[in-house]
């Protein structure tokens, strides 16, 4: 039974429940932040409820607006308890069952479904609360929740279609019909003085609280943001540099490597340069959580950066719970799987189990948190990693055993801290900062030496790797940049509030400044073709996106050479090969997406009115071609992905491993990269933007614009090539053709979603030309000396695009 004080009864409380422990596979992992909620615990009768306020829609008004408001959008209740006993005669505060928190309060069910596939239900017998802490301001309880499924289910009689969901039971438990789930539940009381909230700006990139503000049913735009930021405040407001009264503290977990407590401790404390700039000493201060400590950094007294260990990932996260009346943030809780050259290992674990080119993190966030909670650049960063420490060691500039290299991987942690600290400060990503150091500067040590390789850590920035014969600058990115600067200043700064507004419009009108440059994740894309701008991308370095796509085609295919000309040595882990191919192709994941924003693009600025820039501008006709230019004749050439058979051959494995990794397949690694290209290009998003480019243009520019027309005609004659030649047609290059042939066939019968008209006829021309070509292919004794499977394809594509095309006209009649 939980004792519950009168005054946190009928009171504003933030109810919060973070992940202790978990499975450490497919996203339930330890040490993680789940859900926040404004609650209410309310008595009625017998019944204790906790009731999660609607602050979406508030009003500030009259009476009768406020109760039109409670009328019209419902509370939510998220658990209830029996009440224990009659209010105490002078303390009046009661007894409740506190067995509610042995529920499901953050929907972890759900969340095993989906990761399992396998209907998984809460046993509450066999749940209990390990540990309960109060303290005046806070009432923490610790669970230990199971988890448990009667039988796994028995194989399919039939093969499932390839893309049906599968049952994929847990690997990581002695027995995958059970397993607990570690979760505390913190009750804390909302701050009895709300701090005063700040507007968010669109120029400037911050997490928000967003409400719908209903008190003036005259106001044009009843959506309001605060950004989400800590309280601080100076103890001496007069002096220019002070002590603030409450400085942000970051408790080091003690499951934290005692190797890496530097790094994380100099990721933290490197913010204080920007807090400096705009007052403040100190801001932020790395504490170490002592062994003997007798709390948890998940509670919400304690900001924190805590260690965890997982099966098939390594990442960082840096979410954040905020007192939703006014944005403030009130507890932080980084969780890092980072644990250095050892990353290496996931790498490898990937190559038979995923393709090369896919992002199920990125699309699973993108649908289900839309960038706020979670993010992915430790992953993709320890990728980076791993694949720059394999082609600085095959080129011989770096010891893997070396100091050096040390000293490289810790670099990489203290940006992987600086980034989640960001988040917790309320930052938001800037996917444009990578573009405003160019690439002259990124080969300048001395400029290196002093400024930050990219103008944001915020950004998802690639590692500096020159190529070869090039000098070598800083790798990584250690310190802050510009943006991050100006970014802190926005929402840190104080100001008087009577001159708040203007004060914060100055601010954020510096952002036409070129290193203040900022896009968020909405504006990245990577998302299907919803990226309008080359130059928001994730994983690039320098002022030329598309030429940085180009360096990563050069950097994999170097590591590749020399592998193949390296070969196994006696004493290599037999897994080096595989490693190093696979992280190839894996540091080729973006470039579809950067080269593909190009064609169909626009440049895209946040201004607000009055800077004479426009908010929409076409991409120059000649970067367009240039980027349709790469992905045809680079992408999609058969020169790009030559591999000899004595290194495929030396690709080992690990025996000793019961699901073990097939043979690896070079077409299905390449076509996991060509449809990405496939996609962006015929895309329906890309297609309508093609058609309203001219009407951007002045009239004397239009006749030079790349058309639609052009794009899928520059398309079609790549990808089917061989067909004018008359050429065999390398294993390659079919799977690139039946794709786009895929693609003709959907948009000829089932009409994707949006796809313009114009596209639509063009699709049908350029299929009935196809066809033409095809049977001319297929003419009398034009396929001697070609191979059975060549012919078979070319049959094979000609039947299909004959059925797909009758299919339209049958519909159209």
């Amino acid at each position: 039974h939980q004792h519950q004080p009168p005054e946190r009864l009928g009171r504003l409380m933030l109810m919060t429940a973070n992940v202790t422990n978990s499975v450490g596979e497919r996203g339930l992992y330890a040490g993680q932040m789940g859900g926040s909620a404004a609650v209410e615990l309310r008595v009625v009768g017998k019944t204790l409820q906790v009731l999660a306020k609607n602050l979406a829609f508030r009003s500030d008004g009259d009476s009768a607006m406020r109760r039109t408001v409670e009328q019209s959008f419902s509370d939510s209740l998220l658990a209830s308890a029996p009440v224990a006993s009659a209010p105490h005669p002078d303390s009046k505060a009661v007894l409740i069952d506190a067995s509610f928190v042995k529920g499901d309060l953050i929907g972890l069910g759900a969340e095993i479904e989906r990761a399992f596939r396998l209907p998984y239900g809460l046993d509450r017998n066999n749940s209990h609360i390990e540990s309960v802490r109060a303290t005046p301001g806070t009432t923490a309880l610790t669970t230990r929740l199971h988890f448990a499924l009667p039988k796994l289910p028995a194989p399919p009689a039939t093969p499932l279609p390839p893309t049906a969901p599968r049952p994929t039971p847990p690997t990581t438990t002695p027995d995958p019909r059970s397993f607990f789930v570690g979760v505390i539940v913190n009750f804390s009381a909302m701050p009895a003085e709300p701090m005063r909230p700040r507007r968010a700006d669109p120029r400037v990139g911050y997490f928000t609280e967003a409400f719908t503000d209903l008190s003036n049913d005259l106001d044009a735009n009843p959506k309001v943001h605060y950004v989400k930021r800590w309280r601080l405040e100076k103890k001496d407001p007069a002096a220019p540099l002070s002590e603030p009264v409450k400085p942000i503290v970051f408790w080091l977990d003690r499951n934290i490597p005692a190797r890496y407590r530097g790094a994380v401790t100099a990721g933290i404390l490197e913010w204080n340069k920007a807090f400096e700039r705009i007052g403040f000493k100190g801001a932020l201060d790395a504490r170490q959580q002592p062994d003997d400590a007798d709390w948890d950094t998940l509670g919400t007294e304690h900001a924190s950066i805590r260690w965890f260990a997982a099966s098939d990932r390594a990442f960082g996260i840096g979410p954040r719970h905020a007192d939703p009346r006014t944005g403030e943030i009130l507890d932080a809780d980084i969780g890092m799987g980072f644990t250095g050259r050892g990353l290496r290992r996931f790498i490898t674990q990937d190559v038979g189990m995923t393709g090369f080119a896919q992002r199920p993190v990125l699309d699973a966030i993108w649908s289900a948190q839309h960038g706020d909670a979670r993010c992915t650049y430790g992953l993709e960063s320890a990728q980076e990693l791993a694949f720059a420490l394999d082609l600085l060691e095959a080129r011989g500039d770096l010891d893997p055993d070396s100091p050096e290299a040390e000293a490289f991987v810790q670099a990489q942690i203290k940006d992987t801290i600086m980034h989640e600290v960001g988040h917790t400060l309320g930052l938001r990503h800037n996917f444009r900062a990578s573009t405003v150091v160019t690439r002259e500067q990124l080969k300048d040590k001395a400029f290196t030496d002093t400024n930050a390789i990219a103008g944001s850590v915020m950004d998802y920035n690639a590692i500096n790797i020159p190529l070869a014969g090039e000098p070598r600058a800083n790798l990584s990115v250690t310190t802050l940049g510009p943006y991050d600067y100006w970014a802190i200043e926005y929402g840190y700064k104080p100001v008087d509030p009577a001159r708040e507004a203007e004060e914060l419009g100055r601010i954020a009108a510096r952002s036409t400044e070129p290193l203040l440059a900022f896009a968020d994740d909405a504006d990245a894309g990577g998302f299907g073709a919803t990226g309008l701008d080359p130059r928001d991308n994730r994983f690039d370095l320098g002022d030329d996106p598309l030429a940085w796509a180009q360096r990563r085609m050069t950097l994999s295919r170097e590591l590749w050479d020399r592998m193949q000309q390296r070969g196994p040595q006696r004493g290599d882990d037999p897994q080096r090969l595989r490693r190093s191919v696979v992280s190839g192709f894996r540091q080729l994941g973006p470039v579809p997406d950067i080269a593909g924003k190009y064609v169909g693009g626009m440049y895209v600025e946040r201004d607000l009115p009055g800077t004479g820039r426009p908010t929409y501008r076409p991409v120059e006709p000649a970067r367009q071609r240039e980027a349709l230019r790469f992905l045809t004749e680079g992408l999609f050439s058969v020169d790009s992905f030559r591999f000899r058979p004595e290194l495929l051959g030396s690709l080992g494995i690990d025996h000793l491993e019961w699901q073990r990794a097939q043979p690896l397949s070079v077409p299905d690694a390449v076509l996991g990269l060509q449809r990405e290209a496939l996609d962006q290009l015929l895309d329906s998003g890309t297609a309508r933007r093609l058609l309203d480019l001219p009407y951007y243009l002045p009239e004397s520019d239009r006749a030079g614009a790349i058309s639609l027309s052009e794009v899928y005609t520059t398309l079609q004659g790549a990808v089917w090539a061989e067909l004018r030649s008359g050429a065999e047609i390398d294993p390659l290059r079919r799977n690139l053709q039946r794709e786009h042939l895929r693609r003709l066939q959907a948009m000829l019968t089932r009409l994707p979603a949006n796809l313009p008209s114009d596209a639509l006829s063009l699709a049908r021309m350029q299929s009935r030309e196809l066809q033409a070509q095809l049977q001319r292919a297929l003419g009398q004794g034009r396929t001697r000396g070609l191979s059975l499977e060549t012919r078979a394809h070319l049959q094979d594509s000609l039947a299909l695009l004959t059925e797909a095309l009758r299919a339209t006209m049958q519909r159209s009649g």
